[in-house]
Order: structure tokens, then sequence, then C-alpha cells
């Protein structure tokens, strides 16, 4: 028994994948979700091309050290608005805004269950999270500058990517161990995917706002008062890409008032 319990600890010691993602993390999500609640429409402007908030597949492998983070999309991840030429030098694309929370324990008391500001949602109780990866096209200088301002009670869980990219229709993180941890068996995880927006309101920490009317960059269908789960995609238990995951998302999304935000799960894969 004492040498199966080493293992782990011996892996990590020689630098050898974790046994957790010896294989690789993935988790499925159905394409045509991209409408948060169901209502959601992309805003009227030409950059929005169909496809490109809707996430089909989010892949964690081991990279030694670091972990990647795979966002697979349904379009081709384009950059309309040159973040290379951006006064704060971007990541190659322009649209995307993505959020990764992690629940390390599923315990009840431990961890967040306040969102991200800007999403208008909170976990349960037993899926707070304890770290979260924002996977931004901004530059690394504006998000810590954002952090500061907006979510400075939730700053040292906030986990920031050493490097981003995109290539063909996917955004890839590369996030460091010692920032986010080693993953370990009952990890949980949720996806919230969001659109970037280079002028936030004072609430927001760098998402787009979901208004009634959509707008030329405002997404539609939600609500103006702001009460509404600013999420345009994301995860369902049990995250194997049916078209039953759909209608569960939709239903979740809908159970929210102003006075109680939306609770999102998480998936354990």
């Amino acid at each position: 028994m004492r040498i199966f319990k080493l293992l782990p600890v011996c892996a990590a010691m020689l630098g050898l994948a974790s046994p957790v993602l010896a294989e690789g993390i993935v988790m499925q999500d159905p394409a045509g979700d991209d409408n948060g609640s169901g209502s959601i429409v992309y805003p009227s402007a030409s950059e929005y091309k169909p496809g490109s908030f809707d996430v089909t597949k989010v892949e964690i492998k081991d990279k030694g050290d670091k972990l990647q983070i795979k966002l697979h999309l349904k379009a081709k991840i384009e950059d309309p608005w040159h973040s290379r030429d951006w006064p704060v030098r971007g990541n190659g694309f322009s649209l995307q805004m993505a959020f990764l929370f992690v629940d390390k324990d599923h315990k009840a008391g431990s961890g967040h269950t306040q969102g991200i500001p800007g999403l208008n949602v909170k976990f349960a109780p037993d899926a707070a999270w304890e770290k979260v990866v924002i996977i931004s096209p901004q530059g690394i200088t504006r998000i810590k500058s954002e952090i500061n301002t907006k979510a400075r009670v939730l700053k040292a869980d906030i986990v920031l990517p050493v490097k981003v990219k995109a290539s063909g229709k996917k955004i890839i993180a590369t996030v460091s161990k010692k920032d986010l941890g080693d993953p370990a068996p009952g990890w949980g995880y949720q996806l919230v995917i969001q659109s970037n927006e280079g002028y936030p309101a004072k609430t927001d920490l760098l998402t787009r706002k979901v208004n009634e009317s959509r707008g030329e960059h405002r997404f539609g269908g939600g609500r103006d008062d702001d009460c509404d789960p600013q999420v345009i995609d994301m995860l369902m238990s049990p995250a194997k890409g049916d078209k039953a995951e759909i209608e569960k998302q939709h239903e979740l999304l809908k159970k929210y008032s102003c006075a109680k935000p939306v609770e999102l799960p998480m998936v354990y894969p």
C-alpha cells in the first residue's frame, strides 16, 4: 500500500505527468447552446460571427510544471480588432472572454460562492470555487488593473495564464501549477463564456452586457435591469456533449431573481 501512496509524490518529484492527467481531462459541450438561457442573441456588428462563443470541448493537459487549457469553439477564432496593436499588447484574438472556475474539495464552507463581477452568477455552497482562471485577449497589465479595481477581494485566487494564444477554432491557455495546483480526483470545473469588453461598466470585469434589445456591440435577449446572468455558454453535467445538456443549461439560467442570482453547478469529471 505504501508504494501506491507514494506514486503521485514520486511522479511530481521526477517531473512526470500528473496521474489524474495521464490521458488529460476532457469535457464536452453540445453545439448550438451559445444563447445562455435560450433567449440571448449576438450583437449585430459583423465581427460577432455565428459560433464565436459556442464552446464545444474543454481539454486540460499536463505539461510538466504547467497545465494546458484548450477551449474548442464552433467558429474560427479571429482578431477583428487587431489585439496585437492594442496599447497593452493583446493575445491575438479579440472577441472571447472565458472564466474557468475550479472547485478543489467539493465542500460547503470552503472557497468562494460569488462569481466574477459582471457575470451576475453565484455558486452553490458545496460547489464553491478555490481558483478561477481568466482567459482573455487583453494583456496581463490591463487584466491586473481591472482585478485590483473590481475584484480585489478575490485577487489571491484569480489565476492568470503565463501564455494565451489562438489557433484555428481553439484558444489555448498555459497556466503554472504553482498558481492553480495539480489536478486531483474530485476536482470540479465550470467554464463560463463571455465576450471581451474593452470599455466595461464600472462594475464589470471586462465583460460585455446582455441587454433586452441587441445593439451593434451589445448582446440582446436579456434584461436592462442587469439582474440576469451574463452567461453566453457554459458546461452542464455530465459534460458529454449530449443535446439534453442544452435544455439543462436553458432551464438553469432561468432560475434567478434580482435578489438571488443564479447558482452555477460544477462538473466533476
